[in-house]
């Protein structure tokens, strides 16, 4: 499989705090990382880190083939980042806003219009289109926000929660087109996240973070059979508890 994001050795301090210490990640195309970690395990840094928007302090990101640091225009086109509060100017209705991305990624007159138009329909936000972004609930600013990631049809997606503040029949539909990017469209996904059903649900792998390293690299299906016996309720919870509080071995070590 193509390797579309490739990152080595990537380290961020913040004063005498180690963020992120030396962290590795490989996505292929079609797969779904499921990015893990309890708060403060240096996960948003990792993430601004992939998409340019921090400096890594050292270690190096490719996003399809191009090197963030030596052509970062070229590899930010290949990408769509959906941040973590995604933010938009207020005043903007969805729709005017929705072109206004098209047009700053290059597309002009019915090309841009059809994106749009294209977006709309796979996000469903038909019936907020003429609202400013400002007066749009949570889980549609969301949605407006997922819309602007995809809209240039990018092999890498980079996604911040992506279904918080969702109802669950929307978080069922953002899930959905997730799973077929990914298998279907051959994308590599990022996807930070607190839901641990949702690693179930939509990623082939699972990386999880602790104190700024990888603890943990699985198919969610593996990191399952791992748990105790005796845990109860998600076993991907229990998992998650154990690693993150030191019970189990780094991976790899």
């Amino acid at each position: 499989m193509t390797t579309l994001i490739e990152a080595k050795d990537l380290r961020k301090k913040f004063g005498a705090i180690k963020a992120v210490n030396g962290i590795n990640l490989n996505v292929s195309a079609g797969e779904v990382l499921g990015f893990l970690g309890p708060n403060g395990a240096g996960k948003s840094t990792t993430m601004r880190m992939l998409t340019g928007f921090l400096e890594a302090d050292s270690g190096t990101v490719q996003l399809a083939g191009v090197a963030l640091d030596t052509d970062p225009l070229e590899a930010r086109r290949r990408m769509g980042y959906l941040p973590e509060g995604a933010p938009a100017y207020p005043d903007m209705r969805v729709r005017d806003f929705l072109m206004f991305i098209a047009q700053a990624r290059g597309f002009m007159g019915s090309e841009a219009r059809h994106r749009v138009e294209q977006v709309i329909e796979r996000i469903h936000l038909g019936q907020v289109l003429g609202q400013t972004i400002e007066t749009l609930s949570k889980g549609f600013k969301r949605r407006v926000g997922l819309a602007q990631a995809i809209l240039h049809d990018p092999p890498v997606l980079i996604l911040d929660e992506p279904t918080d503040g969702l109802d669950p029949n929307q978080k069922h539909e953002v899930r959905n087109l997730i799973s077929e990017m990914g298998a279907s469209q051959g994308k590599a996904i990022v996807l930070s996240t607190h839901i641990l059903e949702e690693v179930e649900a939509v990623c082939t792998r699972a990386v999880i973070i602790n104190k700024g390293k990888v603890v943990v690299d699985e198919t969610p299906a593996r990191l399952v059979a791992r748990a105790p016996e005796e845990s109860g309720g998600s076993a991907l919870d229990a998992v998650f508890r154990s690693v993150t509080s030191g019970d189990l071995e780094e991976a790899g070590q």
